[in-house]
């Protein structure tokens, strides 16, 4: 038998303004987006916003419905809409926010897995990482690639013979 050790690199901030200003503005791009969610059955408002290597920045919700697998998060709503927009332009940066009971959350929301199986298929189709940027109000974690929240992941070449 032998030992395999994985790390994984977070950056945590405790305030916004310990950020840059692109990633101060993405932060608030996705707490604006969270008042698009339709959550009528979770009241869980998630917000996401995307940076562009044009500079575009896109913007997704979650989006419910009452057949619950029907719904899809915030995340996935973002990067299909700016990967169908802009085929051949790679996300920078993706911000996460959510907002329920009437606030932002304190501590940070991260992807789920079909979010992070979403988000490093856009890694690899532009072979270029993804910094994330997980916001809640007492503390904001970034992580340079989608790669490190998937070390053993399943990618096209798990497709190859």
């Amino acid at each position: 038998m032998k030992k395999i050790e994985i790390n994984l690199n977070v950056y945590e901030y405790n305030n916004i303004k310990e950020l840059s200003k692109t990633e101060q503005l993405l932060i608030e791009k996705a707490k604006e987006a969270t008042k698009q969610a339709y959550a009528p059955y979770s009241h869980f408002q998630v917000g996401a916003a995307l940076l562009l290597a044009n500079g575009e920045i896109i913007t997704g919700a979650n989006q419910e419905n009452s057949a619950f697998p029907s719904g899809l998060c915030a995340e996935r709503v973002a990067l299909f809409y700016a990967n169908a927009k802009f085929p051949d332009i790679p996300v920078k940066a993706m911000a996460i926010t959510a907002f329920h009971n009437g606030n932002f959350l304190e501590n940070i929301t991260a992807p789920c897995g079909a979010c992070r199986q979403v988000m490093l298929e856009t890694e690899i189709r532009f072979n270029q990482p993804i910094k994330l940027i997980l916001y809640g109000t007492k503390r904001i974690l970034i992580i340079h690639s989608v790669k490190d929240l998937l070390p053993l992941s399943f990618t096209g070449e798990n497709l190859k013979k």
